[in-house]
């Protein structure tokens, strides 16, 4: 059984990486989910949420129906996503724009070390799940260098953006925020949000409501993603656990273009703060990068990045004997 301290804490400070992770183009907070030993548990605890919660509690009492859903662990985890995403994830944010070529080398380490250990977890390699490896492979290499569209803010489209976006932010070497770079709706979903905070602040009843109603509109969407995907998980793990985990293991692999740290810009696009940002890029060898390449402080940060992960997967295998 769980204690407050520290198995809780430890479950929130994983909550507080998949926050950090969740706001950059390119990292999947379902990546930290999987090599920090929680994923399978998020998506159960996710799959039990329903509306069978208030009969229980009704029946059974509070502490029983919150005990069913593994309320806990949801609540510390979503704690910490919460925490990051207000605080950490604007000194990402702003790493990304200072030091890029040292921040994708830790995250490229990473996602090296996760396919690694995920990969290790296949007991059977047979050619179904090759097949499947292949598959998620393409597919996520695919979105890498897909080129992100224009797209409208109408209701419908900010609705199933925030489904397909959830359910990338669960999937290991997919990034829910490029999803929506790609859709074009990530303009649109952080322009919303700084409506809202105009709004708030300046007390435009109008401005608030609209802003409301989008933002409602993308979390339902988001809910409903959320909700059944997890049962499509939470069925592949029960069923076809080899394939499952090798489809997951492609998705990484074929991420690593992404986080690759070299780029080449090929296009620009403005952002919600009017600054010019990239919008196309290349993945390029370092000795082709315009300006120094820190090459040196990128390997031995991929290294760390690596180690990092060797780590917390011996550390759990400790505990969990």
């Amino acid at each position: 059984m769980r204690k407050l301290f520290p198995d809780y804490l430890f479950i929130t400070l994983k909550g507080i990486a998949m926050g950090a992770a969740d706001v950059v183009p390119g990292v999947s907070g379902g990546t930290i989910a999987f090599i920090s030993g929680i994923y399978q548990e998020l998506i159960d605890s996710i799959n039990k949420v329903d509306f069978s919660f208030f009969s229980s509690w009704k029946k059974n009492g509070f502490k029983i129906a919150w005990q069913q859903i593994n309320g806990s662990f949801l609540l510390a985890l979503v704690s910490g996503i919460a925490v990051s995403i207000l605080t950490l994830s604007k000194v990402i944010t702003h790493l990304l724009v200072t030091q890029p070529i040292l921040v994708w080398s830790f995250f490229f380490g990473l996602v090296i070390a996760s396919i690694y250990f995920i990969g290790k977890q296949i007991t059977q390699f047979s050619i179904i799940n090759w097949i499947a490896f292949n598959i998620g492979t393409a597919i996520s290499y695919y979105i890498t260098i897909a080129e992100p569209v224009s797209s409208p803010d109408s209701y419908l489209y900010l609705f199933l953006s925030g489904f397909i976006a959830i359910i990338a932010m669960i999937l290991p070497g997919i990034s829910g925020a490029f999803i929506l770079l790609l859709m074009g709706s990530y303009a649109v979903v952080i322009g919303t949000i700084n409506e809202f905070r105009d709004g708030l602040t300046s007390l435009n009843w109008s401005q608030l409501f609209n802003a409301i109603l989008k933002l409602s509109t993308f979390a339902l969407g988001a809910i409903l993603g959320l909700k059944l995907f997890s049962k499509v998980l939470h069925w592949m793990f029960d069923n076809y656990r080899n394939v499952t985990l090798a489809v997951l293991t492609g998705f990484m692999l074929g991420s690593l273009n992404k986080v690759w740290p070299w780029k080449k810009v090929i296009s620009t696009r403005i952002d919600s703060h009017g600054q010019e940002v990239p919008f196309l890029e290349k993945s390029i060898l370092p000795t082709h990068f315009e300006g120094d390449n820190q090459l040196v402080f990128a390997v031995v940060l991929m290294i760390l990045g690596f180690l990092t992960i060797f780590i917390l997967e011996k550390v759990a295998v400790k505990f969990s004997k």
